[in-house]
C-alpha cells in the first residue's frame, strides 16, 4: 500500500511538472513567431486554465507534501507579471485629475444587429453611447442597415459635433469615431483584409494633439457550429469531444494568427513613425494580451487595464468564449484611470472598455 502511495505521488509530480512548464510556455508564448508556429502561438489563451491547475496543485501539496509544493509555487513566481497582466488587481482606485480625456471603445455587433432606434423603443447600444460622458468613442463593427442608418446615429450622437466614418474594404463593416474635439485628419491602415481594418485618427484636444488609433483585427472566423463545439466540450468534456473538438478549433484560430500578426507589424509602424507624442491605441484586437499582436503593438506602450483597472476585464462574452480581447493602449507621457471593462450592457457579443486618461504632471 505504501508503495502505491508512493508511486501515485511520483505521478502526481510528474503530472505538475508538465503543468508548470505549460504554464510557463503559455506566459510567454507571445515570443513564438505566429508565421512558423501558428498553432503554438494560439497557447496564451490558455494561461488562466493552466494558472488555476497550478493553484491546485499548489494547495494540494501543502496539504498533503509541503516539499513539493515548492514546483508550482517557483513556477506561478515566474509568471507574476504574466498573472498581473491576465488580473490587475489595481483595486484601490486613484482620484481621476480635473480635466482627464474618458476614451470609449466597443465593439458595437452593428448596433445589436441594426435594431431600430426610437423615442418609445431606443436602441440599447445607442442610449449608452449617448449617456456614456465619453469625450471620444472609438466604435468597431459599425454596420447599418435597412432599420437603422448612419444619418440615425448621427442624429442620436448630435452631442458629438466630431464624426468619422469608415468603410472597410468588403463595403459592408466599418470603423467610427464620434468625438467632443475635432478630428483633424482619419487615414486607414494599409494591410490587407476582407472585412478588418484601423483607422488612424488625429484629435486636436484643447491646446495638444493626439493620435488615435482604431482596430479591429483579424476575426477568428468561428462560425456558429465551431462555437456550438465548444460550448458542448465545455458542458460535458468528453474526451474523445474533447481531442476532435479542439483540434477544430485550434487550427481554425491560429487560421486567423498569422493575420493578425502582419496586421500588428503594421500598426506598431504607424505608431513608430506617429506625428504626435501621445497616441491612445485602442480596439477589438481578436486576441488576448498573451499573443503576438498585443505585444508587438503594446511595445514602448501602456496597457491601461493593466494599470488601472481590476479584475479579469473579459470583454468577449458569448458561447463561453471569455477572454480580454478589447484593448485600450497608451504612451507613457499619458496615465489611465478607473480603466473599466463595463459589463453593465449585453446587447454586443463584446462588452465595451473606457478609461480616463490625463497627461503625467512632472514632480
Amino acid at each position: 500500500m505504501k508503495y502505491i502511495g508512493k508511486v501515485l505521488g511520483w505521478l502526481l509530480l510528474g503530472v505538475n511538472v508538465l503543468c508548470a512548464l505549460t504554464m510557463l510556455f503559455c506566459a510567454y508564448s507571445s515570443y513564438i513567431n505566429p508565421v512558423t508556429h501558428p498553432v503554438l502561438s494560439c497557447s496564451g489563451l490558455a494561461f488562466p486554465v493552466m494558472l488555476i491547475v497550478n493553484i491546485l496543485f499548489l494547495c494540494f501539496w501543502l496539504i498533503i507534501y509541503r516539499k513539493y509544493a515548492l514546483l508550482p509555487a517557483v513556477a506561478i513566481l515566474c509568471c507574476a507579471q504574466a498573472i498581473w497582466i491576465c488580473c490587475p488587481l489595481n483595486c484601490f482606485q486613484k482620484e481621476v485629475p480635473e480635466g482627464s480625456l474618458k476614451l470609449l471603445s466597443y465593439n458595437v455587433m452593428a448596433f445589436n444587429m441594426d435594431k431600430p432606434h426610437t423615442k418609445e423603443n431606443p436602441n440599447e447600444i445607442i442610449e449608452y453611447l449617448q449617456h456614456s460622458d465619453a469625450d471620444i468613442i472609438c466604435l468597431q463593427e459599425y454596420i447599418t442597415g435597412a432599420r437603422l442608418k448612419k444619418k440615425e446615429i448621427d442624429r442620436a450622437l448630435s452631442a458629438y459635433p466630431y464624426k468619422h466614418f469608415y468603410k472597410i474594404a468588403n463595403g459592408i463593416n466599418g470603423l467610427g469615431c464620434y468625438s467632443r474635439y475635432p478630428i483633424l485628419s482619419a487615414t486607414p491602415a494599409s494591410y490587407p483584409s476582407k472585412a478588418n481594418g484601423s483607422i488612424v485618427y488625429t484629435i486636436k484636444v484643447k491646446d495638444d494633439t493626439l493620435t488615435v488609433i482604431n482596430n479591429h483585427l483579424e476575426s477568428n472566423k468561428l462560425t456558429l457550429d465551431d462555437r456550438a463545439i465548444y460550448m458542448e466540450i465545455i458542458k460535458d468534456p468528453e474526451a474523445g469531444k474533447v481531442k476532435e473538438g479542439s483540434k477544430k478549433l485550434i487550427n481554425k484560430l491560429a487560421d486567423a494568427v498569422p493575420i493578425r500578426a502582419a496586421q500588428a507589424d503594421t500598426i506598431a509602424q504607424l505608431i513608430r513613425h506617429r506625428t504626435t507624442p501621445s497616441v491612445i491605441v485602442c480596439g477589438d484586437f481578436n486576441t488576448s494580451p498573451f499573443s503576438y499582436a498585443h505585444r508587438i503593438i503594446a511595445h514602448g506602450l501602456r496597457d491601461a487595464f493593466v494599470q488601472s483597472g481590476c479584475g479579469l476585464g473579459i470583454s468577449y462574452n458569448k458561447n463561453g468564449f471569455y477572454f480580454r480581447i478589447d484593448q485600450i493602449l497608451i504612451s507613457p507621457d499619458l496615465r489611465s484611470y478607473r480603466c473599466t471593462v463595463d459589463k453593465s450592457i449585453k446587447h454586443s457579443d463584446h462588452y465595451p472598455i473606457w478609461c480616463y486618461i490625463s497627461k503625467k504632471t512632472s514632480k
